[in-house]
């Protein structure tokens, strides 16, 4: 068995130790706002934080996190009142929607470190995030606007 900390409660797992994180919040966890994309940490669907760090969990062995604290999209915020979460709404930046739990996870600690960024750092923390449906432009107005509703 396999002891996590996943969004603030301890989970207990019984799965091989290099099984990736992905499949063992979906697949065993049932938390499935993670989503798959490219299996091979190139587009960002599967962005969680580890220590509030963004990782790809489809290439993050779930040994390597014991002990750590895990945050999913779901337990961003238990009611959409995240900042990140409130301003994706309002600004409507989603299209298809598939990739936004991980653009909404690597916003969410680009703000964490930066409250304040510019452009250029929004466009450095979300490059690794692809978005198929070329929703950039609402992506960078949508963290603005996070960051001002983060202020108060």
């Amino acid at each position: 068995m396999i002891k996590l900390n996943v969004n603030g409660k301890t989970v207990e797992v019984d799965v091989e130790e290099d099984t990736p994180l992905l499949w063992v919040l979906r697949d065993t966890i049932g938390l499935t706002g993670t989503k798959y994309g490219c299996g091979m940490a190139l587009c960002g669907a599967c962005t969680v934080h580890v220590d509030g760090d963004p990782i790809r969990a489809c290439v993050t062995p779930v040994s390597s996190v014991v002990e750590r604290k895990i945050t999913t999209i779901e337990g961003l915020s238990s009611d959409r009142s995240h900042p990140v979460q409130k301003a994706w709404m309002e600004i409507d930046v989603p299209q298809c929607g598939y990739c936004q739990s991980g653009q909404i996870m690597s916003a969410a600690a680009l703000l964490a470190k930066n409250p304040k960024p510019t452009d250029a750092d929004i466009d450095a923390a979300m490059s690794g995030n692809l978005c198929r449906c070329g929703t950039y432009q609402r992506i960078r107005a949508a963290i603005h606007r996070a960051a001002e509703l983060a202020k108060g």
